[in-house]
């Protein structure tokens, strides 16, 4: 009976020890080191030509050189990832999760296999993180903070800031999620993800619409006179077709010269400046 216990002792051990472990003796540690070089170098190494392909190789180079003993191998990985690569930084730690996974298992054979997983699935995340990260999340808390910043309530910001501390835990989460089962969940979940990211954008362009009128701020204080009658143009005109509809206007056309990419974003906020200042002036725009 001794025997037995002892032996199933020892089983529970080397079961524990597999799951901290790896076969080429990559940790936990490891993965969450590999997360955090890379989120660090995400944006700090992005360029034209591949992108973020540099930060993929800073972030992996030191996993990689675990599992790839010889030095042949391990060039030729590095080389592989200094490929194009470009999605939101968030999805990318699933996505280079589980290409170390792959490389765990099959070595420098998995190489191919690695570049057209990173490549066929940076696209259809990018939709999902862009919407969630990129327009979202920084649209609603950014407003939210911005506001209650104008009324002296710092709490806006004190919030975006602390839910920015718990995000990097969770995305390096997000990354041993990605090397512990992120191929599996990302084949499996297949066009599910273009589902989800349309739903998503509703909700996005939803809540943006929505903020328009707490956030932009336009007035017109003229009035049209005829005779003994006043009729002021914001109340009694403008906001009768519609509520904030000068805000609404003014949104449409900056995301006009946005899509249009005739102009960067810092010339459309000097010109809207510009407008702003001069409109002031002759008294068309008004407190």
């Amino acid at each position: 009976m001794n025997s037995l216990h002892a032996t199933a002792d020892k089983h529970a051990g080397a079961v524990k020890k597999t799951n901290q472990t790896g076969s080429n003796g990559v940790t936990k540690k490891d993965i969450r080191k590999a997360a955090i070089r890379y989120m660090f170098m995400a944006c700090n190494t992005f360029n034209y030509e591949n992108q973020q392909g540099p930060a993929v190789v800073f972030g992996l180079s030191k996993v990689l050189r675990k599992v790839h003993k010889k030095d042949e191998d391990y060039k030729a990985s590095l080389n592989n990832h200094f490929n194009y690569f470009n999605t939101t930084t968030w999805m990318a730690n699933i996505l280079l999760g589980a290409s170390v996974a792959m490389e765990e298992k099959d070595g420098i054979k998995s190489k191919d296999a690695v570049q057209a997983f990173k490549t066929g699935m940076m696209g259809p995340l990018a939709g999902v993180g862009d919407t969630l990260v990129w327009v979202l999340y920084p649209t609603i808390m950014g407003s939210i903070a911005g506001y209650m910043g104008l009324q002296g309530n710092p709490t806006g910001a004190i919030i975006w800031l602390i839910l920015n501390v718990l995000f990097f835990f969770f995305r390096i989460k997000l990354f041993e999620l990605g090397h512990t089962s992120g191929l599996k969940l990302i084949t499996a979940l297949g066009d599910r993800l273009n589902v989800f990211t349309e739903a998503a954008s509703v909700m996005g362009l939803t809540v943006v619409g929505a903020l328009i009128p707490s956030v932009v701020k336009i007035n017109i204080p003229l009035q049209f006179h005829t005779g003994k009658v006043k009729l002021p143009i914001q109340t009694e005109i403008l906001d009768k077709i519609m509520p904030a509809l000068l805000p609404a206007v003014l949104t449409f056309v900056v995301y006009k010269l946005i899509a249009s990419k005739k102009c960067s974003i810092t010339q459309i906020i000097f010109m809207i400046i510009a407008l702003a200042l001069i409109c002031s002036f002759f008294g068309i725009l008004g407190v």
